[in-house]
């Protein structure tokens, strides 16, 4: 494993590695991803061994232009005018794919997800790569999602081949995803691009489905984004400590009246911009502290507190209803 700051040389090396088959730990602008040729089989079965995913669980296949997403994926003239207006950006489009997009890719659905990177590090790989590039999250299945270089080197030790350090990434939190299949867009995960953004270009959007035993998108199963600490979602009813366990507190504008060493704060100025950015580090920073539960408030469901609120659920093994 090599770990490079991302300069336009290393960027080059990283994209030699993944023509050649490896695997490239790399910034998006919403969390680190660990890529590999989308269009290479044993590549990308090799994310999966290397993260220890579930080959039912597909993965988003990242471009760098138009052109590139419709060699992979049926785009209709509604899809391609998102694609113009929010690409790119944290935004993931499912459509229905091409043949040439291998079943592993896909976890065997008909359907392919597929995102062009707003970060200049992202993009200038998946160019120089010369290949869409296939990349989930940079992080071990089921956990917490990497924001920084270190956090995924923590997590998938010496399995990637080449890991570029881009620096803490900008939003935090992963793209929001959209099914167009049908009459009806859905939306299948609140992310990086809020709910109130897509509908004005959209209108109403259907509810996704629940992500089942086959999910559409990656993050929809009920157990996600989960800290080796036991991660408790504060609601109405008072919570009750235990003796003996060390905790936690994850506040959303200010720490609690509550006697807790290790407490951090999303945002005291209650910004949803600035929590999202910091989750993924705030509970990274909790859980690196020893604790055995973490306590976590509860933020606004609007704009991108609908996606905290997503990954907080899910991290509680609780899912977004």
């Amino acid at each position: 494993m090599i770990f490079l700051k991302a300069t336009p040389a290393a960027v080059k090396k990283a994209a030699a590695s993944i023509r050649k088959g490896g695997t490239v730990v790399f910034p998006t602008e919403t969390v680190y991803g660990l890529g590999a040729d989308a269009l290479n089989p044993l590549a990308v079965a090799r994310i999966f061994e290397i993260k220890k995913r579930p080959e039912f669980d597909p993965l988003i296949v990242h471009v760098a232009s138009i052109r590139q997403a419709k060699a992979l994926a049926f785009v209709t003239p509604k899809a391609e005018a998102l694609m113009k207006k929010f690409w790119p950006g944290p935004l993931t489009l499912v459509l229905p794919k091409k043949k040439k997009v291998p079943d592993l890719v896909t976890a065997g659905l008909d359907t392919v997800a597929l995102r062009m990177p707003a970060d200049p590090v992202a993009l200038a790989l998946i160019k120089r790569a010369r290949t869409p590039v296939a990349a989930p999250s940079a992080n071990r299945f089921g956990r917490l999602s990497p924001t920084t270089a270190a956090h995924a080197k923590k997590q998938l030790k010496n399995g990637p081949d080449v890991i570029l350090d881009g620096g803490k990434t900008r939003i935090g939190v992963e793209s929001a995803v959209l099914l167009l299949k049908g009459r009806r867009a859905s939306l299948l995960r609140h992310g990086g691009l809020t709910l109130e953004e897509i509908e004005k270009a959209t209108g109403p959007l259907a509810a996704g489905p629940d992500g089942g035993k086959k999910p559409r998108s990656p993050g929809r199963l009920a157990g996600h984004y989960s800290p080796s600490a036991k991660l408790v979602l504060l609601g109405k009813r008072k919570f009750r400590f235990k003796k003996g366990l060390r905790y936690g507190y994850l506040a959303f504008t200010k720490k609690p009246a509550l006697k807790i060493k290790c407490a951090a704060v999303l945002s005291p100025s209650g910004s949803l911009q600035e929590a999202a950015a910091g989750l993924f580090s705030h509970l990274h920073r909790l859980d690196e502290a020893g604790v055995d539960v973490i306590l976590a408030e509860p933020v606004p469901q609007r704009g991108l507190g609908r996606a905290i609120m997503d990954r907080l659920k899910r991290a509680a093994g609780k899912p977004l209803k």
